[in-house]
């Protein structure tokens, strides 16, 4: 008996030997070993690289391995079950020198790009409630984006949103490459869930050379570019004043390429009276490979989005009940119905090595109806519009070159209708108009690496835009009209320098022009006037930066002055009926200063403290009206409304290695002023927000996570949203007080 279990080992030793497998993990950029990393083989079962970063394995058959390192990015790879096997990982952007950026259509590191540019990743949305994009933004200097009501966005980029009261206007928006902010200037942002994007680019200042229209830069959102397995996902959160959202999604991989396919529901009553929003949308989402040599990608996204207006209030009556809605606002149902369908198809091509290109084409409708205090509004849009890029690399007299070429056309015709507003129902039509607009432009762009260290950039765009709006119901005045306004054509030009000081910093320059006429919403207001005197804003922006990364990526810095001369600044008031009505505001001269550090505290693989990581934003904004006299007036060197001087973010976050983390958000607001004169502010705030919780694989089909947060931490009293220069004296739009929240996150590999 005990000769034949001698001889039963002896036959099953070479099958056992056959069952390892020896892996070598290797940086995918160095091609250096990588120390220490965590393989995941089973439910039961990790195993950790050694310093050479090798190790074996006993599998009974080919399996999928879940690599983790701090310093690296998660993958899963189906490793054989035997032999040799060399697996090559791809670092974390934990450096400025390993953040790649698309910005100004030029794919290069964050440290190479000659302008200011932040970075909102996947992992900044996630250190909040994820309901909203609000508070990720404004972690980011020189961003600020405010939510008067829940999905009620005004964004404002280096002072932008003083010309929007209410929506998103003079900021151009892209979607997964294709223009998201329609002809008119305005953006539907509400209409996106947080699930719909996973990395954002903000260029902040003008970037006309490149994307058109628009003084206050440029936001770029782009979701999921591939499927690389399949997978089933769940999300569940639940949070105070009724919060509930909920999303499914399904990514399946096909032979050469793959589907995905999710829906998101969010529902909340909210924190003050008539400020409930419900929002459904659907992404489905297919790619496409059809060679080595081209990509299709094809996306449908369909938004269902109700809100209501809660309206500002006095500074009495946010004392007395800060939950109140301004009186009028629920008896006449103020709130906003939109439901829009937004279809696109992009076309990646690469010729041969020198030269390719991406061209995308959008089509959009949406049904719009806005029942307010003073009036019911109803709108059905129909646009559609197209980009396409030519890049083409070459070498001129030893220096290489990148030549970048294309345009941009975009079309809108919108049926738009305001009656009287009786009781929250529509009464007697005031008056109906067809609204036509154009925009389009052409770009080009020359980068030269004139040496190894100095990358110059030459920009240059010419910008076509027009509007023709034709009032064929008018009671007001009884007579059918027609206005038409076409803008001479603007050249926008930028000259830019980006120079290294070694192979961890960089010094950028650069002198950018921007412009921005004004838009439909501007120039035909709510109580039936047609503004057709109201001039496009230009101006002059000059700014100078600093990027560094220190100790191998666990310090960077990112710094930037600038200097913005803005003429005709569109700036807004109300009149006596309380409607919005805008004008030209002389000049704005625009100085500041503008910096992030993060520093990595900790930072051990093999750590029980994987990483500690604190960052530092600060928005330094010194902006004042110049020559500003309106009537008996003078507003000349006051500071411009509705932008505070001063703003700090401090984060910590922490992650362990058995997938408990922390992230600490901190945010200072300094002084807004309200109105022109200067003689009302929103008074100076500290906000604080926490999420714990853990993230990890419950074998290696299961990945799950479990969350639990706190918003506005300490109580504090604020306004996330003010009325500037408004009627009656109602600036205040009170935010939450403090508000818990949790959730559960599943996803399922198969």
């Amino acid at each position: 008996m005990k000769l034949t279990l001698q001889l039963l080992l002896i036959l099953l030793l070479p099958m056992g030997l056959l069952a390892q497998t020896n892996i070598k993990v290797l940086d995918a950029d160095s091609q250096e070993p990588v120390s220490f990393v965590t393989v995941k083989v089973d439910t039961r079962k990790a195993v950790t690289a050694n310093e050479q970063g090798e190790l074996t394995v006993d599998l009974t058959e080919p399996s999928n391995l879940l690599f983790s390192h701090i310093a690296f990015v998660d993958q899963v790879i189906l490793v054989p079950a035997s032999g040799e096997v060399t697996v090559y990982l791809e670092r974390g952007e934990n450096a400025l020198t390993e953040v790649l950026v698309s910005s100004f259509d030029s794919e290069r590191p964050l440290l190479e790009q000659a302008a200011g540019i932040a970075r909102v990743a996947e992992s900044d949305l996630y250190r909040f409630n994820e309901t909203s994009l609000v508070q990720a933004f404004n972690t980011k200097p020189g961003i600020r984006i405010e939510e008067r009501a829940p999905a009620s966005y005004r964004v404002s980029i280096r002072g932008s949103s003083l010309r929007a009261p209410f929506g998103v206007r003079n900021v151009k928006v892209y979607w997964n490459g294709m223009p998201f902010t329609a002809a008119d200037g305005t953006t539907p942002l509400n209409m996106l869930d947080l699930s719909n994007i996973q990395n954002t680019e903000i260029i902040k200042g003008p970037a006309g050379s490149i994307y058109g229209a628009g003084n206050g830069g440029v936001i770029s959102f782009t979701s999921k570019e591939s499927i690389d397995q399949n997978r089933i996902s769940a999300d569940l959160s639940v949070g105070d004043f009724g919060l509930v959202r909920y999303r499914l999604g399904v990514d399946q991989k096909l032979e050469n390429g793959g589907v995905s396919v999710a829906y998101a529901s969010q529902k909340s009553d909210g924190y003050r009276d008539h400020t409930a929003m419900d929002r459904e949308v659907v992404q489905v989402t297919g790619y496409y490979q059809p060679s080595k040599k081209q990509k299709l990608t094809t996306q449908i996204l369909y938004s269902d989005l109700f809100y209501e207006l809660p309206g500002a209030l006095t500074a009495d009556q946010v004392a007395e009940n800060p939950q109140q809605a301004r009186p009028g606002s629920a008896e006449q149902n103020a709130s906003i119905k939109q439901k829009s369908m937004y279809g696109t198809l992009s076309h990646d091509y690469r010729f041969n090595h020198n030269l390719d290109n991406k061209t995308s084409l959008y089509i959009n409708t949406t049904d719009f109806e806005n029942p307010f205090n003073l009036d019911y509004k109803k709108e059905t849009q129909f646009s559609y519009g197209g980009r396409t890029s030519f890049t083409y690399d070459d070498i001129w007299a030893n220096i290489p070159v990148r030549l970048i070429g294309g345009g941009e056309y975009q079309f809108s015709k919108t049926s738009a209708l305001n009656f009287g507003n009786n009781g929250g129902q529509i009464d007697t039509v005031r008056f109906g108009d067809e609204l036509l607009t154009t925009t389009a432009f052409l770009f080009q762009q020359l980068e030269a690496e004139l040496t190894d260290n100095l990358l110059m950039t030459v920009g240059l765009s010419e910008n076509f835009s027009s509007f023709d709006i034709a009032r064929n119901i008018d009671a007001i005045n009884g007579v059918p009209s027609n206005a038409k306004r076409t803008f001479d054509p603007v050249v926008v030009p930028r000259v830019a320098l980006s120079a290294k000081i070694n192979a961890n910093s960089a010094l950028h320059a650069s002198i950018s022009s921007g412009f921005s006429p004004p838009t439909i919403d501007e120039v035909r207001t709510n109580e039936g006037s047609i503004n057709l005197d109201l001039e496009a804003e230009k101006g002059v922006n000059y700014e100078l930066g600093y990027r560094s990364s220190f100790n191998k990526g666990r310090v960077n810095v990112d710094g930037s002055v600038f200097y913005f001369k803005l003429d005709e600044t569109i700036t807004t008031f109300v009149n006596e009926q309380g409607v919005v009505l805008f004008r030209n505001a002389g000049a704005t001269n625009q100085k500041g200063l503008e910096l992030m550090v993060d520093y990595a505290l900790i930072r051990k693989q093999l750590g029980f403290v994987q990483e500690a990581k604190i960052t530092h934003s600060f928005t330094g904004h010194y902006f004042e009206f110049v020559d500003f006299v309106k009537g008996d007036n003078d507003y000349s060197g006051n500071d411009l409304t509705g932008v505070a001087p001063h703003t700090l973010s401090n984060q910590l976050d922490i992650k362990t290695k058995p997938g408990f983390y922390l992230n600490f958000t901190h945010q200072f607001v300094d002084d807004i002023p309200l109105n022109d004169a200067n003689t009302v502010f929103q008074e100076a705030y500290h906000l604080m927000n926490s999420r714990v919780g853990w993230r990890g694989d419950v074998g290696n089909a299961l990945d799950l996570e479990l969350y639990f947060g706190v918003q506005n931490l300490t109580n504090a009293s604020y306004s996330l949203g003010n009325d500037l220069n408004p009627y009656g004296g109602r600036y205040f739009q009170p935010a939450a007080t403090r508000n818990f929240y949790g959730g559960i996150k599943v996803g399922l590999r198969y």
